[in-house]
């Protein structure tokens, strides 16, 4: 049977380290996790078929790559990958995931010109179909050896490219410690080698490097006494209090120990006016109530930064009273952690 879209991709559960031997029978294969954006790719088995790009939830944008469709002579007919869309920012010498979200959204005209200043990529890391024949019954690991001859055997260059995938869990202790400092790279994938592909169903694995930091609390919703989320800032060069991210909910016994330092904001918060999303991209806005930026906050965060924004919630771990709000990182640090 020909899988046609729209096709749902098989998914991952958040954990926190890497599952020692024989957790996963059969074993496992560990693969890098990119930070891009998940989409499913189908050739045409007839002569004059469109390449269509699918998107985690359906959407077709092939539109928006049009690099991607004119490299298509490279890949056989009735084809279908899963992987990951990333986009190169030459400026800067790195993937660029705000470039991706501009080329995501480009329609007609622009995306042949926003092809152009940021080339897009393809990293496979599944194949769901080949010469038109379904393979999503077959284990993972036939799966993937079936991928790596088909670069092989078509010689597949950029703008397609095969996800790093290894047996080793030193060598993805090392990816997860090491690799996750490149642009892109945010964690890994942990895969059962002898799993078939479910579409729709949390199979996998996947573990974002995650690293200790500090911001000041400039805003929470809630109330003083009981704050739920915590909105977190950092200052730029120029001392302004710049907003870089929002907590998960705090656990009750966090909240209380937060809520003993609290106090309310003055009429010259910096924050007066602005209005605060519940998430990366939404629309829906919070009601936030300011507070007196000058407690520290320690956090846990991941590798996802854009421009000095935290793109996923940070997890709250303690109130640093022991540190001021001139020893917190500057905006645009990243992940950097504070001084003591």
């Amino acid at each position: 049977m020909t899988l046609r879209p729209p096709v749902e991709p098989m998914l991952a559960q958040a954990a926190e380290s890497v599952p020692g031997p024989g957790v996963i029978r059969g074993g496992v294969a560990f693969e890098q996790k990119l930070d891009g954006h998940r989409a499913l790719l189908f050739t045409p088995t007839e002569r004059g078929g469109r390449v269509l790009l699918q998107t985690r939830r359906g959407s077709l944008v092939q539109d928006r790559f049009p690099d991607l469709v004119a490299a298509r002579q490279q890949l056989p007919g009735g084809l279908v990958l899963d992987g990951e869309l990333l986009v190169w920012d030459p400026e800067a010498g790195a993937l660029s995931f705000e470039a991706l979200q501009r080329r995501s959204a480009a329609r007609g005209r622009s995306a042949p010109g926003l092809a152009a200043r940021w080339p897009a990529y393809y990293a496979a890391f599944d194949l769901l179909q080949l010469d038109g024949a379904e393979l999503l019954n077959l284990p993972y690991r036939e799966r993937r050896a079936r991928l790596e001859t088909l670069f092989t055997e078509h010689g597949l260059t950029a703008p397609w490219t095969l996800v790093p995938m290894t047996t080793d869990p030193v060598k993805a202790q090392e990816w997860l410690g090491s690799w996750t400092d490149v642009s892109g790279v945010e964690g890994i994938l942990i895969k059962g080698l002898n799993q078939r592909y479910l579409p729709g169903y949390r199979g996998w694995t996947k573990i974002r490097r995650r690293d200790t930091t500090e911001a000041i609390i400039g805003a929470i919703t809630g109330t003083l006494a009981r704050p739920q989320l915590l909105l977190l800032g950092r200052h730029d060069p120029a001392g302004r209090l710049r907003a870089v991210g929002r907590t998960v909910p705090l656990r009750p016994d966090a909240a209380q120990q937060v809520g003993e330092h609290l106090a309310a904001a003055g009429p010259e918060h910096p924050w007066t006016g602005l209005r605060f999303t519940a998430a990366w991209g939404s629309r829906d806005v919070l009601d936030a109530v300011l507070v007196r930026p000058d407690l520290v906050a320690e956090v846990s965060a991941d590798r996802a930064v854009d421009r000095g924004v935290f793109r996923h919630p940070l997890r709250f771990k303690r109130l640093r009273v022991d540190v001021t709000v001139e020893d917190v990182p500057r905006f645009g640090d990243g992940t950097a952690a504070a001084a003591g």
